[in-house]
């Protein structure tokens, strides 16, 4: 096995340029990505740029997902997407406002998923046209709840853990929503 050691400040510099190349060109194939078959739509809010963005877009398009909008999220290594950054259509907002108008111009509903929410998403009829925003891994989502027409959703969970990953959340919402909408 081989040794892991702390890499040296230049070598975080030259893993982050890198980084930095590879994201730069797989978003710019990005543009030509196709809308994936289903109507199902991900907002991922204020996410961390780790691995967690580019799994995402690996499990939504293997679901068929329509297309990922990012808010505010910085450069990310496409790598863990397995080329899947570069298939599904991506949108790129600066703040969760323009993307809400966006939306609901086009006429989706959009959802959160939180714990303790009233809501479970296995009980939840969801449109076709529906959007899901998934939140800062440690603070959430990014803006008032209140002050938007979204629908407050939680995953049903049976342990003692309060949250999920992420991606994981991401993964089973997508499943849920084409196992109600695939014929």
């Amino acid at each position: 096995m081989p040794n892991k050691r702390k890499l040296s400040k230049q070598e975080r510099r030259h893993y982050y340029e890198q980084m930095v190349q590879r994201y730069t060109k797989q978003r710019q194939r990005n543009a030509a990505a196709a809308a994936g078959c289903q109507q199902m739509i991900f907002v991922l809010d204020h996410l961390k740029a780790g691995f967690n963005v580019a799994k995402i877009f690996r499990s939504g398009e293997s679901f068929g997902v329509h297309e990922i909008h990012l808010i505010d999220i910085p450069p990310f290594d496409p790598a863990p997407s397995k080329g899947a950054f570069r298939k599904v259509p991506a949108r790129f907002h600066d703040h969760f406002d323009s993307c809400y108008q966006e939306l609901i111009e086009r006429g989706y509903q959009l959802f959160t998923l939180e714990p303790g929410c009233s809501a479970n998403l296995n009980v939840t009829e969801l449109p076709e046209k529906s959007a899901f925003v998934m939140g800062h891994e440690e603070h959430g989502i990014s803006f008032d709840r209140s002050e938007y027409d979204i629908q407050c959703l939680s995953i049903p969970q049976f342990g003692q853990t309060e949250s999920l990953n992420v991606s994981i959340a991401a993964s089973i919402v997508m499943y849920e929503y084409s196992r109600q909408h695939t014929k």
